[in-house]
């Protein structure tokens, strides 16, 4: 039944308009070459980088260790949709550090690129802060691909982690992940705001949303506070500060899967811990650190 809902909302997106008509122009071109699963060049030398998602992608310098069949899947996919063909640009237009414009792109037939990928399961949504639009429709195509599991969802790799698996999310460090639990405790220290998702915060999961964050959750009405209890589903870099922590940069990375409502009675703290919110992480720089910019993960077509 969710899998028809699903279908049937992504058909009405793309009936329609592509969503990506609504944002401002940023030009045109013709694909001269597609790269890998999200990046490809225009004739006029301009090199795009679609905005929102990221393509299946083998991981860094290990391309020549084997085959990688999502992320040639995914490059496959680009090419059949876009090579030879023009393309609307749409949105702010920003560069990413390697120079690449982050856009949407629309074929002059209509067809919205990373609609496409994302209902064909190529890619996962990945948003920044200063390229962010269209991430509730992305949001939906991805969940229609997922609950088919069609391409990248058909693989343990890319499956939604358990906040309760601090096994395996350690073993995750360092890698762009997608993390579901229930909120136990959020509390605000100096500024920031930390929703922790167990009872000990020196070993459980943690998401910390800074100063600059919180204004963009602000803006749209989320106050990550009111989260303690419900579950949500958060993605981002995972990285380890005490137990695996994800940096929460806008508020499109978390979704709420169930709003709030009484939290069970939690077990004893171990070790004499508490549930206070941990110290303030290390000051770095803007965006999800190295998760912003294409850090794909190994694949496992198991």
């Amino acid at each position: 039944m969710l899998v028809r809902l699903l279908v049937v909302l992504s058909a009405l997106l793309l009936a329609a308009a592509a969503p990506a008509d609504r944002l401002a122009s940023a030009g045109r071109g013709r694909v001269a070459a597609v790269l890998d699963g999200d990046t490809f060049d225009l004739d006029d030398g301009r090199r795009v980088r679609l905005a929102g998602i990221e393509a299946a992608k083998p991981p860094p310098g290990r391309e020549q260790e084997r085959r990688w069949p999502l992320a040639e899947a995914a490059t496959r996919a680009l090419k059949d949709l876009a090579q030879g063909r023009t393309v609307e640009l749409r949105g702010a237009g920003v560069e990413d550090r390697y120079g690449r414009l982050l856009v949407h792109a629309v074929r002059e037939d209509g067809l919205w690129l990373q609609g496409e990928l994302l209902k064909r399961g190529h890619a996962r949504v990945l948003t920044r802060p200063d390229a962010r639009d269209l991430a509730p429709e992305m949001l939906v195509l991805e969940a229609e691909a997922r609950a088919a599991k069609r391409g990248v969802w058909s693989t343990r790799v890319y499956a939604v982690r358990s906040a309760d698996d601090l096994d395996r999310l350690r073993r995750d460090r360092d890698s762009v992940q997608l993390v579901e639990g229930r909120v136990v405790k959020a509390s605000k220290v100096k500024g920031q705001v930390y929703l922790n998702f167990g009872e000990d915060w020196r070993s459980d999961v943690s998401v910390h949303v800074g100063r600059d964050a919180l204004k963009l959750f602000a803006r749209v009405g989320l106050d990550p506070l009111a989260l303690e209890g419900a579950i949500v589903r958060v993605r981002g870099w995972v990285s380890q500060r005490n137990g695996p922590m994800i940096e929460a940069t806008h508020p499109e990375q978390v979704e709420v899967v169930e709003a709030a409502g009484p939290l069970p009675n939690p077990p004893p703290l171990r070790g004499g811990g508490n549930s206070a919110a941990p110290p303030p992480p290390p000051q770095r720089g803007g965006g999800m650190g190295r998760g912003q910019d294409d850090q794909p993960i190994e694949e496992d077509t198991e």
